[in-house]
């Protein structure tokens, strides 16, 4: 079921609208795009799950990151912030210079569900990458939940599904 919007009211009064939602993920894929990461780590509540399950062999995704294989786990907003220290510091293989370009695009954005300002959200993505002269595309689709009722949105949980068969480097957060 589709939810078009919130009735419950969030901080300050605010209606909880498919447009607000939709402003907040292009602020986080903005913050990605233009390699802002400190900023992007701002969207994430410090308890958030970021989770990029793998696909098992019944061509299903995993279902639980404790105990199945996990192409990217991350249990809280610590483990995000790590991975940041270390594309900032060049201690990662997947960001060594030349420093790669990405452009997210974000479509079919629902509300799946929501109870007062907390909304879990569905929407479809793909990812365009730019490095060492040649474009990579990666797609798929990703699950949130979001927290409106502080003054700003925090992200709770989020779930990663990429669709691509076949990718070519090692996949980071910056390419989700």
């Amino acid at each position: 079921m589709t939810t078009d919007a919130i009735t419950a009211p969030p901080a300050a009064g605010h209606t909880v609208t498919p447009e607000t939602v939709r402003r907040f993920l292009y602020r986080e894929a903005r913050h990605l795009d233009d390699r802002e990461f400190e900023k992007w780590l701002e969207c994430y509540h410090p308890d958030a799950e970021f989770w990029m399950p793998a696909w098992a062999d019944d061509d299903e995704p995993t279902r639980d990151p404790q105990s199945e294989i996990s192409l990217i786990y991350y249990a809280n907003r610590g483990g995000l912030e790590d991975r940041v220290f270390r594309i900032r510091t060049d201690r990662s293989s997947a960001t060594s210079l030349p420093e790669p370009r990405t452009s997210h695009n974000i479509t079919n954005v629902e509300i799946t569900a929501a109870d007062g300002g907390l909304v879990e959200v569905r929407f479809n993505w793909f990812t365009l990458y730019y490095r060492y002269q040649s474009v990579d595309t990666y797609f798929g689709t990703s699950f949130y939940r979001i927290d409106f009722t502080a003054a700003d949105p925090l992200i709770t949980s989020k779930k990663v599904v990429l669709k691509n068969d076949y990718i070519h480097h090692v996949v980071d957060v910056y390419h989700v």
